[in-house]
């Protein structure tokens, strides 16, 4: 979709398939389906490094919705009639080469691994969570109705996912981590 961009409002604002908004809307899809195809594998690395079998679980259960997450995407770009393809997100490339960096920072085997994974986890859902209610909203502005429950969903399990992360360091993880010596 080759479009000229101009600071002038298009002069008939009907015509969403050629909208700066609907440019904006499709190049921010392009980035969370980059983001999401690479926090699919980098999840599986970090359950790997869990110590706590709770949060290998949550992790690996976190890495099966990422995958239905992707397929979901997916069928955004059908909806809006899009080829879908990635665009490198530099925000998760970042987020993951930090929970890189905290997992080889600490212990095997350490509970305070867990904490730090956990931290990495939630800091990618956050901005997970900031995407994909741009991204809903964005949808709905556009009328693409269909996308955007399409992206709730994914909201609301990123959302819960986040919820399950703090239930995990609150009740269990931080607690034993606190005792750890360094």
């Amino acid at each position: 979709m080759a479009t000229t961009k101009s600071k002038k409002q298009p002069e008939n604002t009907e015509n969403v398939e050629e909208s700066a908004l609907k440019e904006l809307f499709v190049d921010e899809l392009k980035d969370i389906y980059w983001a999401e195809k690479h926090l699919s594998k980098a999840l599986v690395k970090l359950a790997k490094a869990a110590t706590s079998e709770e949060l290998r679980s949550a992790l690996e259960t976190h890495k099966e919705e990422t995958d239905n997450q992707v397929s979901r995407l997916e069928q955004v770009f059908e909806i809006i009639g899009e080829k879908a393809s990635a665009k490198k997100c530099d925000a998760m490339e970042g987020l993951i080469k930090e929970s890189e960096s905290i997992v080889g920072d600490t212990e095997d085997g350490s509970i305070t691994r867990d904490a730090g994974i956990i931290s990495a986890a939630q800091k990618s859902e956050h901005y997970e969570i900031a995407s994909y209610g741009t991204l809903r909203t964005l949808a709905n502005t556009l009328g693409f109705s269909d996308a955007a429950q399409l992206l709730e969903e994914t909201l609301a399990e990123e959302k819960k996912t986040d919820e399950m992360l703090t239930q995990l360091a609150e009740n269990m993880i931080n607690a034993t981590a606190k005792t750890e010596k360094a």
